[in-house]
């Protein structure tokens, strides 16, 4: 493999899913609209494709969701009511927040199954600019000061091109819930060479603790192995089968990333993303010193 400077230039956000864990709260509002506090999910995940100089957002989203494209673009009428009334600084936050259709390129595709990520991906293909691409699933919620995309593509832009995903080490008994690396060799940083990736390993099975989340930098030879691949674990196209089937061309790393992860698609994740979060704020410290469990019995 040659060392390349290629610029990861799109992301890709697949917003598809139904958000079933969180029924009856995502059957009007999608999972990702969900807040940590005031902030939606996809405005943490969009924040951080814009740090980390993201050129073009692709929102693979479902025909039901159309509260996200609503989210996602400006809303001129609001904002000018909200000014009429004096509440300049919360019309600036939304006006900071949507997409800014002078700076920033968005497309909206639709995903009407649920036939797994990889799907999700192939379906951003015709929008996706040259180059590698990133992948980032909102439900996981990393928090650091650099941003973990900001991280990845830094050290992707300067390494040998290929697949690079985030990765974190697990415990023994979680490793069925992850894609799971399989290394080559030492760490180089917070670089690990690999050989694959296997889906939801049994945990005997399972070729290391390296546990892939949700943030990738992929070559975008991606969308070819995508192509045609059949249906694998549960029935669904897997973005896993695609990385593992090009790591032999173009290489594969996981990145260890510094931040901290939370797993926002559970309801025990949210939460506690959600009181992390407000021990940032101060006006929360009180509130959260004072927290007692109320008194209802557990489900």
């Amino acid at each position: 493999m040659k060392t390349s400077k290629s610029k990861v230039r799109t992301a890709i956000f697949p917003v598809a899913g139904l958000g079933t864990r969180f029924l009856p709260a995502t059957k009007a509002t999608p999972k990702e609209l969900l807040p940590v506090l005031d902030k939606p999910l996809l405005q943490f995940a969009i924040d951080e494709a814009r740090a980390a100089g993201i050129e073009r957002m692709i929102f693979v989203s479902h025909p039901s969701k159309s509260a996200i494209e609503r989210y996602v673009h400006q809303d001129h009428d609001l904002c000018a009511t909200l000014r009429e009334r004096g509440k300049h600084k919360i019309a600036d936050t939304l006006d900071e927040a949507a997409i800014n259709p002078d700076e920033e390129q968005v497309f909206f595709v639709m995903q009407p199954e649920p036939l797994g990520l990889g799907h999700a991906v192939l379906c951003a293909a015709e929008h996706a600019l040259p180059g590698p691409v990133a992948v980032i699933l909102p439900d996981d919620l990393i928090v650091s000061e650099k941003g973990c995309l900001s991280e990845m593509i830094e050290a992707y832009e300067g390494s040998e091109p290929g697949h690079m995903v985030a990765t974190m080490e697990v415990k023994r008994d979680e490793v069925s819930a992850y894609g799971v690396l399989v290394p080559e060799g030492e760490a180089e940083g917070q670089m690990l060479r690999a050989s694959g990736m296997v889906e939801k390993p049994e945990a005997e099975k399972a070729p290391s603790l390296q546990a892939v989340v949700g943030r990738y930098v992929l070559d975008g030879s991606i969308f070819e192995d995508l192509e045609g691949l059949p249906a694998g674990l549960g029935g669904e196209i897997q973005l896993t089968d695609a990385i593992a089937l090009g790591a032999g061309k173009v290489g594969l790393c996981g990145f260890r990333f510094s931040g901290d992860r939370f797993d926002c698609g559970s309801k025990a994740g949210m939460l506690r993303a959600t009181l992390a979060y407000a021990g940032t704020q101060k006006e929360y410290l009180p509130v959260l010193q004072d927290l007692q469990p109320l008194p209802i019995a557990a489900e």
